[in-house]
């Protein structure tokens, strides 16, 4: 056994007590996202049609927008688009919770050339959108594991990069949520490595159920890292599928969660109306809100 010198055991204890002052100052910032409600429900657009009318009337409260393809400049940087979906929702009356960088799993944070400035423009269209969240996915090429252990040229990339713009994201107030399929340690792990209360874990339960994961553990270890949900059931409606939402609930609860459940369900009618209501409604039972 290694021993521990005073030193290294003060500048251990130093870092746990940053860590947990950081997790704290997390969970209050995501109490801020969902003023005057602990939750908040919205969707990704695919899931009511895409029309922000339609998604007021399935109970919803917000809606996820992609930014677009890759491009030297986004769409969703656009002015234009920006205030044409401001405009929308306004018209609505929804908000705009989240965007979803959905290019970047072609494109990957650790190799994409343009990783950088995308993250920079999601971060001045969510900050002007009024969003809380970027989603940044990591799937297909953009995967951070190979055999179970960390791609180590990939990581080192992705936590140079989000250490870049993570002060821009704290500047607009928008966190930027990692979606992966990592264990919570290897989230954990990497959370730490990048080290800012304002890039999270944003936790999608549909998809660690696929990795037969033990979802409301993993979700009660990341305690004060989710910054947002995302609730699918395959091709299901939800609770009617493999995922067993009861637990999960329960788990959010315990971990006193505060800000956006975003719906990223299946259409089994294809009518987002009728199908899109029937989720919500399912979530707001669920979830008491």
């Amino acid at each position: 056994m290694t021993m521990m010198t005073r030193r290294s055991f003060v500048r251990r204890g130093a870092t746990a007590l940053a860590g947990a002052a950081m997790l704290g100052e997390f969970a209050q910032m995501l109490a801020q996202a969902a003023p005057g409600a602990k939750i908040r429900l919205g969707s990704r657009t695919s899931c009511f049609g895409g029309d922000f009318k339609v998604a007021k009337q399935c109970g919803l409260e917000g809606v996820e927008l992609g930014v677009g393809g890759a491009a030297d400049v986004l769409k969703i940087a656009d002015p234009a688009e920006q205030q044409k979906q401001k405009a929308l929702a306004q018209a609505a009356g929804v908000v705009i919770s989240s965007l979803s960088m959905d290019l970047m799993n072609g494109s990957p944070v650790a190799t994409e050339p343009r990783a950088v400035a995308w993250l920079g423009q999601c971060i001045a269209a969510a900050k002007n959108l009024g969003a809380v969240g970027i989603l940044v996915p990591f799937f297909g090429k953009a995967h951070l594991l190979k055999d179970g252990d960390w791609k180590q040229d990939d990581l080192a990339s992705v936590v140079k990069r989000m250490k870049e713009v993570a002060p821009q994201a704290e500047a607009a107030g928008v966190t930027l949520g990692i979606e992966c399929t990592l264990p919570s340690a290897k989230y954990i792990e990497i959370l730490d490595r990048i080290g800012s209360k304002f890039v999270g874990a944003y936790y999608d339960v549909g998809n660690t159920t696929n990795a037969h994961y033990d979802v409301p553990s993993e979700i009660r270890a990341l305690k004060g890292r989710i910054s947002q949900f995302h609730f699918k059931d395959g091709a299901s409606y939800l609770g009617e599928g493999k995922v067993k939402f009861e637990p999960i609930a329960a788990a959010l609860r315990d971990i006193d969660y505060h800000g956006w459940i975003v719906l990223e369900t299946s259409c089994p009618t294809k009518n987002g109306a009728v199908d899109g209501k029937k989720n919500a409604e399912f979530v707001r039972k669920l979830m008491g809100i």
